[in-house]
């Protein structure tokens, strides 16, 4: 039985991840759940699955998360603190990190000093400040278990094998809604367009970063500290079918690929039942319907947050943090309408360009970080 902590339970893929575990009752227990802003959903839940503890990161909503619990035998907290202290409790055993965004960072560091098996879903986690994260899993002698369909892939294809023999790793990208599509064309398009994913069920914020194809970009720069490869080993394909999650290139020119439906539920079992591969009844690729597989090479000229994720991930240091930083600024501002879809690639370069570059950042660093280039960021939006 694995105690599960979910930061982010009321989103995708965590509502997703207690699915998984509510068709494993004999191997999962949801031990934590924790929310920004859903009380209804997080009360739902914790009445549904019983946990040990909830938070609600909103401290305004706690009253409501405490009176709806109030007759539970589940302890109930709120803000930011209380996510990075529950993710050290003794009882929990594995820590899936759902959070959208920056504010993954701080509770997935806790964990990793606790001990505790991260399921990383988060991955601004590594794009913001992957160097630091790979010194203190090695440090504490922590597993991180891919969530991601694409970083799973890779993880599973590598298997087996010696991975200095792993040349290039290739990840698929399923284009969004937009691909194909001109910068005259996409200078159009609002934000009910972009949120209509042809492939994937996900958060607003994710879709939004499909769509502009900076998903792939932090995937990207997720791939170099999960794997440990170099930036031009890294290299992405348009694969609208999304039924090859990823491929890996090896020294003898082999490649292997993981293939299946789309379905996060997929990849996150792997990660909980990891090393062990266990029965489900997700839905199968049938070749017989399933006529043709293509890919193709990705725009990177009208897709410009990939190619502003790779400028990002050659430099290093703190750039992939301003990159993050500038891309939550700007999409929230593209959600709200008062940035075009185009914009947000004008905001996160002109962002990248403004803020003091740090070739070897410290924590501190990677905070002030944060916060200088959003200020930034909004001010790029409100002068636009």
């Amino acid at each position: 039985m694995k105690n599960i902590a979910i930061l982010g339970s009321t989103g995708s893929i965590g509502t997703q991840t207690l699915q998984v575990i509510e068709a494993h009752p004999d191997r999962f227990r949801a031990e934590v759940l924790t929310a920004n802003n859903q009380v209804e959903l997080l009360v739902q839940q914790a009445l549904k699955f019983h946990p040990d503890s909830v938070v609600i990161a909103n401290e305004e909503k706690y009253p409501e998360l405490r009176d709806a619990l109030q007759h539970e035998d589940i302890k109930v907290y709120a803000g930011a603190e209380a996510i990075a202290q529950v993710v050290t409790l003794s009882n929990v055993d594995l820590v899936v990190t759902a959070m959208v965004g920056y504010s993954g960072l701080i509770p997935t560091i806790e964990a990793i000093k606790a001990g505790k098996t991260i399921a990383l879903a988060n991955k601004e986690t590594l794009v913001v400040a992957g160097e630091l994260i790979n010194r203190l899993i090695t440090e504490h002698k922590v597993a991180i278990l891919p969530v991601d369909s694409e970083h799973s892939a890779i993880f599973q294809c590598l298997m087996g094998e010696s991975r200095s023999r792993a040349e290039k790793l290739i990840l698929t990208a399923s284009g969004g809604p937009f691909r194909g599509k001109d910068t005259a064309f996409l200078e159009k398009v609002k934000p009910a367009d972009a949120l209509r994913h042809p492939n994937w069920n996900m958060g607003a914020k994710v879709t939004i970063d499909s769509a502009s194809m900076m998903n792939k970009g932090f995937e990207v720069i997720e791939a170099k500290w999960l794997f440990g490869m170099n930036p031009g080993q890294i290299e992405v394909v348009v694969h609208p079918q999304s039924i090859v999650h990823s491929m890996v290139q090896f020294s003898d020119g082999c490649i292997k690929a993981q293939l299946g439906v789309p379905d996060m539920r997929l990849p996150i079992q792997y990660a909980l039942t990891f090393p062990e591969r266990v029965e489900a009844d997700f839905g199968r690729v049938d070749f017989r319907l399933c006529h043709s597989l293509t890919f193709e090479e990705p725009d990177r000229k009208t897709f410009r947050n990939l190619e502003l994720a790779y400028e990002a991930m050659q430099q290093g240091g703190n750039m992939p943090c301003i990159l993050n930083a500038a891309n939550e600024i700007a999409v929230a501002s593209f959600l709200q309408e008062r940035l075009s879809f185009t914009g947000m690639s004008d905001v996160i370069g002109e962002t990248m360009q403004r803020v003091n570059y740090i070739p070897r950042p410290s924590l501190e660093d990677y905070i002030e970080t944060d916060r200088v280039s959003r200020e930034i960021a909004e001010n790029l939006v409100f002068n636009v």
